[in-house]
């Protein structure tokens, strides 16, 4: 199974989702995640809310859709796009798509940042286990 989380910066979203993706599911499922304009960071609030429950995102890289390898792209099964209020990468595939639409985390205030962070990563969390 050949997965793609996509996002437009491919720095909090996208990111937790691909780690969390490959701590619950199968380990013989390739996981990637990318963004439309990626912003070649991961978010630090991401790193942290990932962290709190064991998992660690912060070796993981903000990636262009282009800078994929073209076999990954190619075998697809599912793109899945977690923009809301922005507008979301299009990717021309014969992949299933699905859209889980989630609110930036980053896009509140400093203070709100952890609890936003933990919210949209625990939103996920529920989508990736009712997907299996």
């Amino acid at each position: 199974m050949n997965i793609l989380f996509l996002c437009v910066a491919n720095s909090a979203r996208s990111q937790m989702a691909e780690g969390l993706g490959r701590s619950i599911w199968d380990s013989s499922w390739n996981i990637k995640s990318a963004g439309s304009e990626p912003s070649g960071k991961v978010h630090p609030g991401a790193i942290t809310a990932m962290q709190a429950i064991d998992i660690d995102i912060s070796h993981h890289t903000s990636q262009s859709i282009e800078s994929l390898p073209e076999e990954f792209l190619r075998s697809l099964d599912y793109v899945i796009t977690l923009c809301a209020e922005e507008v979301c990468p299009v990717i021309l595939s014969n992949a299933k798509k699905l859209h889980w639409p989630m609110p930036d985390p980053a896009g509140v205030t400093e203070a709100e940042q952890a609890a936003s962070f933990q919210k949209v990563r625990d939103e996920i969390t529920m989508k990736i286990r009712s997907f299996q």
